[in-house]
C-alpha cells in the first residue's frame, strides 16, 4: 500500500537508492559536524552518525520494494538487444 502510493507519487526505485547513498555521506557529515560544533564529545557525534546512518538501509529497502513493484507493474524500462 505504501509502495504503491510512493509509485503513484512518481518516486522511482532509483530515487530511493540515491537517497540511501546520500544518507551514508550525510551520516559522515553529521558525525563530523557534531564533533566540531558541539562540545558534547565523541559520544554525541557517534549517536548522530549512527542515527543518520540507519536511514541508508531503510531507503535501500524501499528501493528494492519499488523495483519489485515496477517490475510487476510493467513500468520498469527494459533494454532489449537487437
Amino acid at each position: 500500500m505504501i509502495i504503491k502510493k510512493l509509485h503513484d507519487m512518481g518516486v522511482k526505485s532509483e530515487h530511493a537508492y540515491l537517497a540511501g547513498i546520500a544518507s551514508i555521506g550525510l551520516s559522515a557529515a553529521s558525525w563530523i559536524g557534531s564533533l566540531k560544533a558541539e562540545e558534547a564529545g565523541v559520544e554525541r557525534a557517534d549517536r548522530w552518525g549512527i542515527f543518520v546512518g540507519e536511514w541508508a538501509p531503510t531507503f535501500i529497502g524501499i528501493g528494492l520494494a519499488l523495483s519489485h513493484y515496477e517490475q510487476q507493474d510493467g513500468t520498469l524500462a527494459h533494454i532489449h538487444e537487437s
